[in-house]
């Protein structure tokens, strides 16, 4: 084997290890938005399961907020009802946004019954609750990291080829609903 043989071959192994490189980085990015909606539904489950408990203390106390309580039932069946899969993934986040504005409009209602602001098992939940929170929002920034990730990748030469011939585009971040980014109005809480 002659020394340019030899050169060529080392070319044409280094670009095949890069290429592969390429491919591998792309297909990792793509399961890496996967495994980042995966955690955002396993804390979804969570807040999902503890909903039922919150509206049972809540129950006790609360006549005058059914209507409520109901549609955040009929939320939570409906979203649970639909398949933990990838391209579900809008509609099971528009069901989310509707639960979590019900949740929060429960828990400013809560304020309104002392006695149920005072019994353990509702602060205990409501403890748990917010903890749940907290855990969907670090999925969601982990969600949107990995997305990100991704969509460099699929945007960026050469990954970009392999993205392409893959059929794997970009994702969109997920973003919180404008309501939630406008500033907030105490004052809208004690006039209730």
């Amino acid at each position: 084997m002659s020394t340019t043989s030899i050169v060529v071959l080392v070319i044409c192994l280094g670009v095949a290890g890069v290429l592969y490189s390429a491919y591998v980085s792309v297909i990792q990015k793509k399961n890496k938005v996967r495994e980042a909606f995966s955690s955002i539904n396993v804390q979804l489950k969570k807040r999902y399961d503890l909903i039922p408990n919150i509206l049972t203390i809540a129950n006790k106390f609360m006549e005058h907020e059914r209507g409520l309580m109901e549609d955040l039932t009929k939320l939570r069946t409906e979203v649970l009802s639909i398949p933990d899969n990838f391209e579900n993934i809008e509609r099971k986040l528009d069901l989310d946004n509707q639960i979590r504005n019900k949740m929060q409009q429960l828990l400013v209602s809560v304020e309104n019954y002392p006695q149920l602001k005072s019994d353990n098992t509702m602060v205990t939940a409501m403890q748990t609750y917010n903890e749940v929170e907290e855990h969907i929002a670090a999925a969601r920034r982990f969600f949107n990291s990995a997305v990100n990730d991704l969509n460099n990748a699929v945007e960026i030469f050469p990954t970009s080829l392999f993205a392409k011939g893959l059929g794997i585009s970009g994702q969109e971040y997920f973003n919180v609903d404008e309501a939630e980014t406008k500033p907030v109005n105490a004052a809208d809480f004690f006039n209730k």
